[in-house]
Order: C-alpha cells, then structure tokens, then sequence
C-alpha cells in the first residue's frame, strides 16, 4: 500500500511516499480504509526529531487523524464492523500506524463512527482540532452555559470547531479573524459577534460588549502577543486558556490577582485516558446531532504531504490541510 515515510529526521523534504506492506489489526484494534487524512501542525514538529512529547521510531509514517471504512477487525472489536464509516482520533492510541497512508491499524478506541452526513475530507479535520476544543473549553476552562467566550484566532481548525461547542451547548461566543473571508467562517460558525484581532487598543470595544465585564473564558492561540491584553480584560474570575504560543512575554501578575483569573495551558499529549474517551464520545455525539460542522482548508494529494508541511511552517495555512487517499 502507498503511505508517506520517514527513515531520517528533518525539514518536509523527508516525507516520502513509499509503498509499505499492510498493517494487520491485533486484539482490540481495527484496520481503515482511508480516504483522508489531517494535517496537524505537531506533526511538522515531530517530522524534526526535536519534538519533546514525541519522539518516533524510524522509518515512521506520520498522522494521528484520518477517516475512510473499516477495513478488518481485531478480535475483541464489538462496537464497530466492517464496512462502517469512521474518523480515526489516534493522537493517544498504544498503537498507530499512521494516517499520512491508504490504510491505517489503531485501538479500536480511536475509532468512531462517521455520520454519512459528514464527508470524509471533514471527518478527517476533527481529532486533533476536536480534542482540543473540547479539552479547552470543557476540561480546562470548566465552560458553563450562559457565560461569554472570546475565542482568539476563531477562524483556524480548532477555533472553529471551539466556536461551534461552545455556541451549541449556550455561550455567548465572541470570536476574532485577520480576513473578512475567516470572519466570515467564524460569524457561519455561529460566533454572536465577529471581531478583528483584539488589541491593546481596541479593549473599549471587547468591554462594551460584554457589558464592561469581559468574557468569563478566553481560547488563546498566540499567548506571547495577547496574554496581557487577556488580562486587562478577562471577566473577575474567569479563565484563561493558552492553547498556542511561539515566544516569551512580560506580564504584570497583578493584573491576575485583580480579578483572581485562572490562567490554564493546554497540551493535549497531557489528556488523562478517561478524559480522552469522554472527549471522543463527545465529539461523536456532537456530529450525530448535527452540533459540528467541520470546515476544512485547502485538499493535497497524499504525495505532496511536504507541501502540506511547508504550508503549516510558512503559516500559510487556512483552516485544516487535507491530504486526499485514492
């Protein structure tokens, strides 16, 4: 079968497609029929070999999430069947082959059923992105109904998919973009105000809003620019949560112990096995009821996986990379 291959550490230029024997699914595991997978930005990370959560094994095919059929079953394996349509969740499976690849063998934990509503290409942008709006809306910041959420940078895969579960299940959701085209993505999501970027500068316009009280939660994706103006306007006791950064910042604490503000990371290689599953039942759930509706950015063949990398690196990127499996 044809999958992407790593056999040395380094820049997108190792991602090489190769043909592979097929994986065989052990007790508890099941084989994929992939038609699609995601692109996450920690596996450019890890294709480098400096990556601390993870460092693979080579040769290694990267990718945690995908979707397609199933292929074969393990022994043990009762809640799916061959045949089914799944999204495959793989990020904390003991064993995964790899999405970037035709077919994939995981724990059967890591797979759940597809609606046939939801296209494979869409099933492939949840996991990573999905977990994660989930873990920093549900288990980070303890989400309640009726509070106010600012989500920052709402227009990117996990942003969008933040936007959508905390609109669902009753917040205010106040989300923010660079383009019109990503406010436009954010305002269909369901955000019940659309912003350009908040800075120092626009704070009058957050607080007035939120009726100068601020949001009670704040998703943030790039802490080393925004985490002081979070702080000048987070709601007295509210929470917020880093989920992305890309350098230092200098911050008065007090700014914090003015309003007793939680400030939560977010990793999500940290998610304890229990919370793990809840996540994937969750998101499972949310797709049958038709709560998500996943967006994805631009569609590449399984063979230009590098362009995908380049693309992440270079922040080029618009909602989540789908490489297409034929």
């Amino acid at each position: 079968m044809k999958a992407i291959q790593i056999i040395e550490f380094g820049g997108p230029e190792v991602l090489q497609c190769a043909e592979v024997a097929e994986p065989t699914p052990a007790p508890n595991e099941v084989r994929v029929r992939l038609f699609a997978a995601g692109v996450n930005p920690n596996e450019t990370y890890i294709r480098t070999g400096t990556y601390s959560f993870y460092i693979p094994e080579l040769p290694y095919t990267p990718g945690f999430d995908g979707a397609g059929v199933v292929d074969a079953i393990g022994e043990g394996v009762t809640h799916l069947h061959v045949g089914d349509r799944v999204f495959v969740a793989a990020l904390l499976a003991k064993r995964n082959t790899g999405t970037y690849a035709q077919k994939v063998v995981c724990d059967a934990t890591a797979v759940h059923r597809l609606p046939e509503s939801i296209s494979f290409e869409k099933g492939a942008s949840l996991g990573i992105p999905a977990l994660t709006a989930y873990r920093a809306l549900f288990h980070r910041a303890k989400m309640k109904p009726g509070e106010t959420v600012l989500i920052h940078g709402a227009s990117g895969g996990v942003g969008l998919l933040a936007v959508q579960m905390a609109k669902g299940l009753g917040a205010t959701v106040i989300g923010t973009a660079s383009t019109e085209e990503g406010k436009s993505l954010v305002k269909a999501s369901g955000a019940t105000h659309v912003l350009d970027h908040i800075t120092e500068a626009s704070i009058d316009k957050i607080m007035s809003l939120t009726h100068e009280r601020g949001p009670d939660v704040i998703i943030e994706f790039l802490a080393n620019v925004n985490l002081e103006t979070d702080l000048k306007i987070i709601a007295p006791y509210g929470r917020i949560v880093v989920v992305g950064n890309r350098g230092s910042i200098e911050i008065n604490p007090r700014l914090a112990m003015m309003k007793e503000a939680d400030i939560l990371g977010l990793a999500l290689w940290n998610v304890l096995p229990a919370e793990y599953e809840e996540s994937l039942h969750a998101v499972e759930a949310f797709l049958q009821s038709g709560l998500l509706h996943p967006e994805i950015g631009e569609l590449l063949p399984l063979e230009d996986a590098n362009k995908a990398h380049e693309q992440i690196i270079e922040n080029k990127a618009r909602g989540k990379i789908i490489l297409s499996i034929e």
